[in-house]
């Protein structure tokens, strides 16, 4: 690829695509456990969290959204939310203006909410997966790839195999997403090698393949 990109620039595109995608598959295991907590199993927000390594008690469905949510731990979805504003706001040159708007928009939908101490509803969350989606599909409506949408992609798959793994998903799907980032590797360091993985390697195993192939594109973009 003849085209350019500041190594702070493709780190900051991959950290935004690694915590929009956090965020969105969040979003989505949450409301799934708050629906649960209502109909099935109360204790099912404190499952998905110990799972996250993180330990939450909350008296009903309500007060555990807003606990998931705006919670005093390591994944409050408004600290990663402002991680990815930031994010675009220092590679903001090579996203589109529709998708940092929205991006804004979003980060300012959770601030309002934190700000008025109110309590979330699945009507917050229905928002705020409307207004991601907004924004993969501002990132991704393009016909031609330019270099650093590839950073983008490349942290919102790494992401959906952490996620995967850590949550403790079919293993398979993380593998057919491993195929994609391997695509992409091959294209942002066509010199690179490394070898396919299965089902019978660990989950250490695949993410510290991850990791080396992070940083092989770092060595590239910053040679």
């Amino acid at each position: 690829m003849t085209q350019l990109i500041t190594a702070n620039s493709a780190l900051n595109l991959y950290w935004l695509g690694r915590y929009l995608e956090r965020i969105e598959a969040s979003l989505i295991d949450i409301n799934r456990a708050y629906d649960n907590i209502i109909d099935v199993d109360k204790n099912e927000g404190v499952a998905l969290f110990l799972k996250l390594g993180i330990e939450i008690e909350y008296v009903n469905s309500s007060e555990f959204l807003n606990i998931a949510i705006f919670g005093e731990h390591s994944a409050n979805l408004f600290d990663l939310l402002s991680c990815a504003r930031e994010n675009a706001i220092i590679s903001r040159s090579y996203i589109e203006a529709e998708a940092f708007g929205s991006i804004i928009e979003l980060h300012k939908h959770f601030e309002l909410a934190q700000k008025n101490n109110f309590y979330v509803d699945f009507r917050f969350i229905d928002t705020a997966m409307s207004l991601i989606s907004e924004i993969w599909g501002e990132l991704t409506r393009k016909q031609t790839r330019k270099l650093h949408d590839y950073f983008i992609a490349m942290g919102k798959n790494v992401e959906k195999v952490d996620m995967s793994l850590r949550i403790g998903r079919d293993k398979e799907f993380a593998l057919v997403v491993m195929k994609e980032i391997d695509t992409i590797v091959s294209i942002l360091a066509p010199n690179a090698s490394f070898k396919p993985h299965d089902t019978n390697d660990s989950d250490e195993v695949i993410l510290a393949s991850i990791n080396n192939k992070i940083n092989k594109i770092t060595n590239i973009i910053t040679e």
